[in-house]
C-alpha cells in the first residue's frame, strides 16, 4: 500500500491529462491504484482494453483513466488517448521503493581497492571484489557478488543475490533482479578422445544504461571478446543468453527464452515466451517472435513469425487451422482411393503417424 497520496486534480496536472467530473462530482484524493475489479473509492484504476468496458458500471474506483468515448460512464475520468501509457506514469507517483537502508554497511565485504562513488548504498552480505568501480547512488541488495574489474554506472540497482562476475560492465540506470547471473562461463566444451574438455572463456559481457534484466536470468560472458546487451533492453526472468550473442538497443525478450551462442540481434525485437533461437544467426532489427518459436534460420528486418520451424505469421495461422483436420483428410482421401478403385493410403491411427505428418507439413511451410 503506498504511503502517498495525491489530489486528484493535481494528478491530472501531473499526467498531462483531462479531469472530467460528472454530475457534480467532486474531486477527491487519491492515494493508491487498483483494477477495476478491487479499486475502492479513493483509488485510481484505468480502462485500456475495450472488452472490459462493462466493468465501468461497477466499479467502486474513485476515478478511472479512460478514453473520451468512456468518459461518461464513470464519475471522475481522466481522459487520454491512450490509456494504458498514462497508467503506467501513474503507477510512478504511487510505487514504495524496495528497502529503506541507507550507506555502506560494515556487514559487507568491499575490497579496499574497489571505488565506489557518491550516495551508493551496500547492504549487509554484499561482495564488491578488487578494482570494481561503481558509479554515483547505486544500490547493492544482500548477498550481491560484482566480481574483480566489473564496471558499474550511476544509479544503478543490484536486488538480492545477483551475481557480476569478473569484468562485467554495466551502463548507468541498469537493474538486475534477484538471481540475475552476468558473466558466468559460456557454454563452451569439446569432445576429445579423453572426454568432454572445458574451453576457457575470456571474454566479458558489455551490457548498455537503462536495461532490466529479470531474477533468475543469466547472461554468459563471451568466449572472446563481449557478450552484449543494446541500450533500453528489457529481459525478463528465466531468460538464457549464450556466449558471444549480440542483443540490440530496445529489445524486448520475454521469460524462457533461450538464445545460442554468437546470434547477434536488431533494435526494436520482441520474443515472446519460451522463444528458442539458434546459434550463429542473424534476427534484423524490428523483428516479432511468437511465442514457443524455433528460430533456426535467419530473420530479415520487420518482419513477424511465429512457429516451430518458424515462418511467417500468416502462414503458421494457416498452419495451425488445418492441423486438426489432417486426420480426417486422410480418412476422406482414402475412401475416394476406394470407390476410384485405387490402393488406399494408410489410415492415420497413431500419435506418431500424426507426428510424421506434422514434420511433413511443417517442413512444407517452411520452404515456401
Amino acid at each position: 500500500m503506498s504511503l502517498t497520496s495525491y489530489r486528484l486534480s493535481d494528478l491530472a496536472d501531473k499526467l498531462g491529462v483531462q479531469l472530467i467530473l460528472k454530475d457534480g462530482a467532486e474531486d477527491i484524493v487519491i492515494n493508491g491504484m487498483n483494477t477495476l475489479e478491487e479499486a475502492g473509492p479513493s483509488e485510481l484504476s484505468f480502462l485500456s482494453n475495450p472488452k472490459y468496458a462493462k466493468q465501468l458500471s461497477g466499479t467502486h474506483a474513485g476515478a478511472v483513466i479512460v478514453r473520451a468515448e468512456h468518459a461518461g460512464e464513470v464519475e471522475r475520468a481522466l481522459v487520454a488517448d491512450e490509456p494504458y501509457p498514462v497508467f503506467a506514469r501513474a503507477l510512478t507517483f504511487f510505487a514504495s521503493p524496495q528497502g529503506s537502508f541507507k550507506g555502506i554497511s560494515h556487514m559487507s565485504c568491499i575490497d579496499p581497492s574497489a571505488e565506489l562513488g557518491e550516495g551508493c548504498t551496500v547492504y549487509p552480505f554484499a561482495y564488491i571484489g578488487p578494482h570494481a568501480v561503481l558509479g554515483k547512488n547505486c544500490v547493492v541488495f544482500p548477498g550481491c557478488y560484482i566480481g574483480e574489474n566489473c564496471r558499474i554506472g550511476d544509479g544503478c540497482t543490484l536486488y538480492p543475490n545477483a551475481v557480476l562476475m569478473a569484468g562485467t560492465m554495466l551502463g548507468d540506470s541498469c537493474i538486475l533482479q534477484p538471481g540475475a547471473v552476468l558473466g558466468g562461463d559460456g557454454f563452451g566444451f569439446v569432445r576429445t578422445e579423453g572426454g568432454i574438455s572445458k574451453i576457457p572463456q575470456i571474454g566479458h559481457v558489455e551490457v548498455g544504461s537503462d536495461v532490466e534484466i529479470g531474477s533468475n536470468a543469466a547472461i554468459d560472458r563471451a568466449a572472446l571478446s563481449a557478450t552484449v546487451v543494446g541500450d533500453g533492453t528489457r529481459i525478463d526472468n528465466l531468460v538464457q543468453i549464450g556466449h558471444n550473442v549480440r542483443l540490440g538497443k530496445n529489445c524486448l525478450i520475454v521469460s524462457q527464452v533461450g538464445i545460442a551462442g554468437s546470434t547477434h540481434v536488431g533494435d526494436n525485437v520482441t520474443m515472446a515466451g519460451q522463444v528458442g533461437v539458434s546459434g550463429h544467426l542473424n534476427i534484423g532489427s524490428n523483428t516479432t517472435i511468437g511465442p514457443q518459436s524455433g528460430v533456426a534460420k535467419d530473420i530479415a528486418e520487420g518482419k513477424v513469425v511465429s512457429g516451430s520451424p518458424v515462418m511467417e505469421y500468416n502462414s503458421y495461422l494457416r498452419l495451425v487451422t488445418l492441423i486438426p483436420k489432417i486426420p480426417e483428410l486422410f480418412k476422406r482421401v482414402a475412401r475416394l482411393e476406394k470407390d476410384l478403385g485405387h490402393t488406399p493410403i494408410p489410415a492415420v491411427k497413431t500419435d506418431s503417424s500424426l507426428l510424421t505428418v506434422w514434420n511433413r507439413w511443417m517442413s512444407k511451410m517452411h520452404r515456401k
